[in-house]
């Protein structure tokens, strides 16, 4: 694209193209000194890139379902109506999001964090009908789903009569843990 720089562009002496939308008029040469036209085209380049985290730092992030492997089982996540989120607390910098192909993964491993409790430690859950994110802590949850790795719960936005809240969910998942998965056994397993 004539009549425009790219930041490499400017640092390499040329005088063509666009990079990652900063486009600059050709006009502008800047400085003839070559290392410092290479620290304003790094400098553009940067401040280009600044606003391309997309993170807001709270809520669920996007999954890239049949690529992400759970933090937990390291099972790919494929089931997009039982999966689970835990955005861990800003510790220094960003929040960090961990994936889980099924609640009862997040739950386990939650337990052993030692903030789990921690009212900034957000967890996330999909909706069994829509798949869309809820707040876990508010979610109802429903027993008797088949969900990857068996702990059996859905969540809803909505109450249901039999649904079970976040910390009856808890309850749930810790006991289907201790009762089949103590030394690795599988729940269809003898």
């Amino acid at each position: 694209m004539s009549g425009h720089l790219r930041a490499a562009d400017i640092a390499a002496g040329g005088d063509q193209g666009v990079l990652a939308g900063l486009a600059i008029p050709t006009d502008f040469r800047g400085p003839r000194h070559p290392s410092l036209r290479r620290r304003i085209a790094t400098l553009m380049l940067l401040a280009g890139l600044g606003g391309c985290g997309g993170d807001p730092g709270t809520g669920p992030v996007e999954v890239k379902w049949d690529r992400t492997t759970c933090d937990r089982c390291r099972m790919v996540l494929s089931d997009r109506q039982h999966a689970a989120q835990v955005r861990l607390p800003a510790q220094e910098g960003r929040s960090r999001v961990l994936t889980f192909d099924d609640f009862g993964c997040a739950i386990i491993w939650l337990e052993a964090q030692p903030w789990r409790d921690d009212p900034r430690t957000e967890v996330w859950v999909s909706d069994w009908r829509s798949g869309q994110w809820l707040n876990a802590r508010a979610a109802t949850y429903l027993p008797g789903q088949v969900t990857p790795m068996e702990y059996g719960l859905g969540a809803q936005s909505d109450p249901a009569p039999n649904g079970l809240d976040f910390a009856a969910a808890r309850t749930h998942v810790l006991t289907v843990e201790r009762r089949y998965n103590l030394h690795g056994n599988h729940p269809s397993i003898p």
